[in-house]
């Protein structure tokens, strides 16, 4: 018969299925030439007690040698679980970065003594008595320093040791409504970051602390860019200055909140 392979060339397929599963492969075919030809397909497939007829008849043919019988089987193992062609996992990324502020003030702890040298006063001989030993103009001094800021929500503070300013504390006796022996100055911060809370572009930012004034705090987002500190002691007026060195002190504080 043209469909039992004997001396011809039979291609076999093989083919791996994926999901949604497929039956595995089970074949049973017999074929004879008693009775005028006989096939008999799949005979495990028809319902008790059918199937043990039908291959009991065709191995009976493979056995008086007038019949033949093809088999195909073919199995593999099951997936292990649930089969998910499509996978999602979120991966949470985190880390941390610490609150930080900086301040570039030099490489040395002398860069930040400020000296105004000799504060100038009259000492012409040929000075109206009311003039005589006053100062001759303001004392200023300006600090920048290119790299300041915070990176985190933070508070700007300026603070004198003395509300008094540039203190002369060796002063010896003196007409104190003639004569001083302190210097009242003030300080004017400025720089460039945003409010507190605020998310926004950066613009002028300023602290000043009057003469009159001990201490000023400012609170604002982060922010980093370059900072002036101008200090100014204005010129005193009706009274001298006693000899002496007037000492102060100013701190800046960057504080993260």
């Amino acid at each position: 018969m043209k469909n039992i392979l004997s001396g011809a060339v039979a291609a076999i397929a093989l083919v791996a299925i994926s999901a949604p599963a497929a039956a595995q492969t089970n074949e049973l075919h017999y074929a004879g030439t008693a009775l005028g030809g006989y096939t008999i397909t799949n005979p495990q497939d028809f319902p008790f007690p059918f199937d043990g007829l039908f291959i009991l008849a065709g191995e009976l043919g493979v056995a008086t040698q007038v019949g033949t019988r093809y088999t195909a089987q073919a199995s593999a193992p099951g997936d292990t679980e649930t089969a998910t062609p499509t996978v999602t996992v979120d991966f949470r990324l985190s880390g941390t970065v610490n609150k930080d502020c900086s301040f570039y003030s030099g490489n040395t702890a002398s860069a930040t003594n400020i000296d105004f040298g000799v504060i100038g006063i009259r000492t012409g001989n040929n000075e109206n008595v009311n003039n005589a030993f006053e100062m001759v103009g303001p004392a200023v001094a300006n600090i920048e320093s290119l790299t300041a800021g915070c990176n985190f929500n933070n508070e700007v503070e300026i603070s004198k040791d003395d509300i008094r300013g540039l203190v002369n504390n060796a002063p010896g006796g003196f007409d104190t409504n003639e004569f001083t022996a302190n210097i009242p100055y003030e300080v004017d911060a400025n720089w460039t970051g945003v409010a507190l809370n605020a998310q926004t572009t950066g613009s002028a930012q300023n602290l000043n602390v009057a003469t009159n004034a001990n201490a000023g705090t400012k609170q604002q987002g982060a922010w980093r860019s370059a900072m002036t500190i101008d200090i100014t002691a204005p010129v005193i007026t009706g009274k001298g200055l006693v000899a002496g060195t007037y000492e102060g002190t100013t701190t800046l504080t960057l504080r993260a909140l």
